[in-house]
């Protein structure tokens, strides 16, 4: 079997292995608004290894960024990586039959990626085409796959089990990945100036983590709503506490291709 064969086959046989996982988990997995933490001892010791990288290098580095960078030419780089992932978007709408979002999704990404000037510029929310946020998770979500336990993953962050499932096969739609050789400083370079900005965007929400009774647990908490409310297109129990869309938005724990704000106190 050729490098791109396997290039190809591998992520299908990783999210094939994670996704049995998944489902034996669901036999004994909590209700869809509960937590199924099994391993967290162990999510705890990752949590914490994670914030050292996180409080001495990463934060430091974003927090530079913030200040070195003016505000419209942060957008443009956001704007650049949002348009770079959404055939990610794209391809999980028309796997979750949004057959009408996946037109609009197919329009948005060609109209960035032309007049927009390969997405600096962002004229489909001008006229309509809004962005919209789906992934594998959520697609599996639809197809009945159960949460599966949740894991922090070294320099990955907070993950439940079909999330992880989903990253695998979402990776070769974003241009980080390739199932072709070459480019790969380009490539790790991209990614780190993405992770960079996503957690630039994160540094308000630092001192919420800081003053948080636990700080795993606030993370832990904020992830699981996040995630079950995409999986739920918004339409969550009203007898439920959610954050609204426009705190998750802001945070973003989830999405994260990179390291999540998993600050501890000082």
């Amino acid at each position: 079997m050729n490098k791109r064969a396997l290039a190809l086959v591998m992520p299908i046989l990783t999210a094939g292995v994670a996704l049995m996982l998944a489902g034996c988990a669901t036999r004994t997995a909590v209700s869809p608004t509960g937590v199924n933490d099994p391993f967290e001892p162990a999510n705890r010791a990752v949590f914490w290894v994670n914030d050292l990288g996180d409080r001495y290098l990463l934060r430091p580095v974003a927090s530079g960024y913030e200040r070195g960078l003016p505000p419209q030419l942060r957008k443009g780089v956001r704007n650049i990586f949002s348009n770079m992932l959404y055939p990610v978007t794209v391809a999980n709408a028309f796997l979750q039959g949004k057959f009408r979002q996946c037109g609009r999704d197919g329009a948005r990404f060609v109209l960035n990626s032309t007049v927009g000037l390969a997405g600096i510029f962002d004229p489909a929310t001008r006229i309509g085409l809004v962005e919209n946020d789906e992934d594998f998770d959520q697609t599996l979500a639809v197809w009945g796959t159960g949460e599966g336990p949740y894991l922090v993953i070294p320099i990955f962050g907070p993950r439940i089990l079909r999330h992880l499932a989903g990253d695998v096969v979402d990776a070769p739609l974003t241009p980080f990945v390739s199932v072709t050789s070459g480019e790969l400083d380009l490539r790790l370079a991209a990614w780190v100036v993405n992770q960079v900005d996503r957690r630039s965007r994160l540094l308000d929400l630092d001192q919420q983590v800081f003053e948080s009774y636990d700080p795993y647990i606030f993370v832990r908490d904020a992830y699981l709503q996040r995630r079950r409310y995409l999986a739920l297109d918004g339409n969550v129990p009203e007898d439920e506490s959610y954050l609204d869309e426009a705190e998750l938005d802001d945070a973003e724990l989830d999405d994260a291709e990179g390291v999540e704000p998993e600050a501890g106190p000082e």
